[in-house]
């Protein structure tokens, strides 16, 4: 925490440092201006900086303020540079949207266009801190916005991404504990089989006439041994089966099956390869629950589609592969727990499981299982589900985030374009050709409306102009360059006549 406390200072100091720059280069006496704007300019930004964390539309209101304070237009190079980071900073840090910002908004550009009587009226001044307004501040705090929403929702986002997989890792574990419960169970109906046959065997010694009493005596303790077995077998084990799951015939093959699906109505095709042999009871008992299940997900969601199941065997390992073809209507959507079951159960054989859709957008599983008895295959470490959909979020923020900077400055270009165009035409039709300037003729006739003047003289002599003549009617004031405000020409009339003409400003 005061680790934090310390990093926040000093990014502060560096934010503070980093704005009186400018005005400390743009507003010494050497560029017009004096030592105490300097002073009060840094001092202000400083406690803007100070308020930016808590109150970040105070701190954009003191930058707008000293902004205005040195130019009605808004923009000066002193400023220009703390509005841009005061209006991101304001849009970022502000908690929730609120009609404070928009307020601030309007009120500036309101205060442009009330402050134009105090410029002889030059109401392309208002026009300029609307567009100051637009690209200094409204972009960059839209902007601002922007990444706090994105930033905000990406959070979320992967908040609700590592749940998902939280409770995919739960239900995948889940149906890893149902698959040695399984197995718990089938393990239980063939070793109970088998010790049944063993109990039976026994009670036929112990009647035997042919053996002994002591043979006899022991054939008896065995069968009372088995059956104690069998129900201490069924205690242990049997309660791990889940209630209402069915029950496998025990010893029941592959080819039985199959013949049970052909008799169901799907259509399957068995292969076998390779020698016969004795298989391993582990192993047994995967391919047959592999088959099982494999089978059972074919009719579910792909009903109709061919099945074929090959196995295939070698002298170390068992080969099972179960494949079918596209369904009708699709791929149909599957929670894929029972894939999870099966990877437990072969792997818990010592065996691997791979699965995925083919080409043709049917779907094959497939397993190999050592026949040599062994330590279970280690579980794999995934990555995480969430990768893929993270970098697609990504990309997608991306364009979102330059849609979010380029429509406004795109809006605002427009706006400047319009603006341009609109003050290049008022500036038109003030604009005194240097010809027809000088084509005019002291004490030659001239009225305001006259052929030989633009339509609409300015309102009136820039800022630093000289007194007009003694004696005049009127002066009219014309523009010299399309650009610039000064010099301007200036005509005045005496009784309908030019009685002088010079260049002011």
């Amino acid at each position: 925490m005061r680790g934090e406390r310390l990093r926040d200072l000093l990014l502060d100091l560096g934010l503070w440092g980093l704005l009186a720059t400018p005005v400390l280069l743009r507003l010494d006496p050497n560029d017009g201006g004096s030592w105490g704007q300097v002073v009060v300019g840094i001092f202000v930004l400083g406690v803007a900086v100070a308020c930016c964390r808590g109150l970040p539309l105070v701190s954009l209101g003191l930058a707008v303020g000293l902004s205005l304070a040195t130019s009605p237009e808004l923009f000066t190079p002193a400023y220009a540079l703390a509005l841009v980071v005061f209006g991101y900073l304001a849009g970022r840090r502000q908690q929730r949207p609120t009609w404070a910002a928009p307020a601030l908004f309007a009120t500036v550009a309101a205060l442009g266009f009330a402050l134009v009587p105090l410029s002889d009226g030059n109401v392309s001044q208002g026009f300029t801190v609307v567009l100051v307004l637009a690209l200094a501040i409204v972009a960059p705090w839209l902007t601002g916005r922007y990444v706090r929403q994105y930033t905000r929702l990406v959070r979320a986002g992967w908040q609700l991404a590592a749940r998902m997989e939280r409770e995919q890792e739960a239900v995948a574990d889940r149906e890893r504990l149902r698959e040695r419960s399984r197995i718990a169970g089938d393990m239980h109906d063939s070793l109970g089989h088998d010790l049944a046959l063993i109990a039976l065997r026994a009670a036929a010694l112990e009647v035997d006439p042919a053996l002994g009493a002591r043979q006899q005596a022991a054939a008896g303790e065995l069968r009372v041994a088995a059956a104690d077995a069998t129900a201490r077998l069924r205690d242990i084990i049997g309660v791990l089966r889940e209630p209402g799951a069915p029950t496998t015939p025990v010893g029941e093959t592959v080819e039985e099956v199959v013949e049970r699906a052909r008799a169901s109505g799907l259509g399957v095709e068995l292969t076998r390869r390779g020698p016969d042999g004795a298989t391993p009871p582990m192993v047994d008992r995967a391919v047959h629950r592999l088959v099982v299940e494999s089978l059972t997900n074919a009719a579910k969601h792909a009903p109709g589609a061919p099945v074929r199941v090959v196995l295939e065997r070698t002298a170390d390992t068992v080969t099972v592969a179960v494949s079918n073809g596209a369904a009708d209507g699709g791929p149909a959507a599957s929670g894929g727990t029972g894939l999870v079951g099966l990877d437990e159960r072969v792997r818990l054989a010592g065996g691997r499981l791979s699965h995925g859709a083919r080409a043709d957008g049917g779907f094959v599983v497939r397993a190999v299982l050592p026949l040599e008895p062994g330590k279970a295959t280690p579980v794999p470490v995934a990555a995480p589900t969430s990768v893929r959909e993270r970098e697609q979020a990504r990309r997608e923020v991306r364009r979102g985030l330059a849609r979010a900077i380029w429509i406004p400055l795109a809006l605002v270009a427009a706006l400047g374009v319009v603006m341009l165009a609109f003050g290049l035409w008022t500036q038109s039709r003030s604009f005194l050709d240097r010809d027809d300037y000088a084509g005019l003729r002291v004490g030659a006739p001239l009225a305001a409306d006259s052929e030989e003047l633009p339509p609409h003289p300015l309102d009136g002599p820039p800022a630093d102009a000289p007194p007009e003549p003694p004696g005049m009617d009127a002066c009219l004031y014309y523009r010299a360059t399309m650009t610039a405000s000064v010099p301007v020409y200036r005509l005045c009339l005496v009784d309908g006549r030019l009685a002088d003409k010079a260049i002011v400003g």
